[in-house]
């Protein structure tokens, strides 16, 4: 079945792509009060049937743009029939105070969770847009299957970490390309949290994947890959410490320390593949 653009959404772009169709659509989002950008892939697969999808979350800065551009996902998507939705990181255009005075703060910064800070509580509710809204959105739109596997980048990595750690049986499979990992221990993760959370730490954990992973109720295996070469690794994203939580529990862990590469898309292209990988076997289905 070919499958007709939706009413509901307007379509901002359309691409044929590796025998599918890359699409941007931009819709109200009600959870945060604005216009949001999004990403669709659909491999060729979903012209005849339902497919598996793979939710991707973008680090500091990035739109919808820089995954469907850089990473080179579509040959992937198509090779193993999974559609892939790619949102934006934050509200646009709200004119909150402060989200346009710093890049890690505000707009392209949303950390996927709800803030509760004002002036920040109106509109930043990214939590809530992921694992609701824009899942609900992508169901009544497109041929999905109710099967799920979540991956990111950076703060996006942070995000999904987080997001399948609080949603136990919602994913399939997770994974990341240099995770915040930490958040409530670096500083990127402590000023987003303060900020939209205040200053009550407790409140902080409910977002950290290291805390997370101590009392996580499913075990879905994790991919981390991590560039040895990232800037940022030593003061902002610390592994390590990610790792040694997740054998203190016996999580599930493969940690890939890649020499020479830093925190760039060029690192996610060059091992987008075996992500696929990762989350086609958890995603499988006949026929797939």
């Amino acid at each position: 079945m070919n499958q007709p653009i939706p009413t509901n959404l307007t379509l901002v772009s359309r691409n044929r792509s590796f025998g599918g169709w890359q699409s941007v659509y931009r819709h109200h989002s009600a959870v945060l009060d604005c216009e949001m950008n999004f990403g669709v892939y659909l491999p060729p697969q979903a012209e005849t049937q339902s497919c598996p999808v793979l939710y991707w979350l973008s680090g500091l800065t990035c739109t919808e743009q820089n995954f469907i551009s850089k990473a080179g996902a579509q040959q992937f998507a198509a090779q193993y029939g999974v559609i892939v939705v790619a949102p934006d990181t934050s509200p646009r255009g709200c004119n909150v105070p402060g989200e346009e005075d710093s890049w890690d703060l505000g707009t392209g910064a949303g950390f996927y969770l709800n803030a509760t800070q004002m002036p920040w509580a109106k509109h930043y509710r990214m939590y809530d847009y992921v694992v609701s809204e824009l899942p609900e959105a992508i169901a009544a739109n497109f041929p999905v299957m109710a099967i799920r596997g979540i991956f990111g980048h950076s703060m996006g990595g942070y995000g999904a970490l987080a997001i399948a750690l609080k949603n136990p049986g919602m994913f399939k499979s997770v994974s990341a390309f240099s995770p915040i990992v930490t958040p409530s221990l670096v500083p990127w993760g402590q000023k987003a949290f303060q900020n939209y959370l205040g200053d009550n730490k407790s409140d902080w954990l409910a977002y950290d994947p290291m805390h997370l992973i101590k009392s996580a109720p499913e075990r879905l295996p994790i991919l981390l890959d991590q560039g040895d070469a990232d800037q940022f690794l030593g003061e902002q994203l610390q592994p390590d410490v990610f790792a040694q939580a997740c054998a203190e529990v016996n999580h599930p862990l493969t940690l890939r320390k890649q020499p020479g590469y830093d925190h760039s898309y060029y690192f996610i292209a060059s091992f987008i593949g075996d992500h696929f990988a990762h989350h086609a076997a958890a995603l499988a289905q006949p026929g797939f």
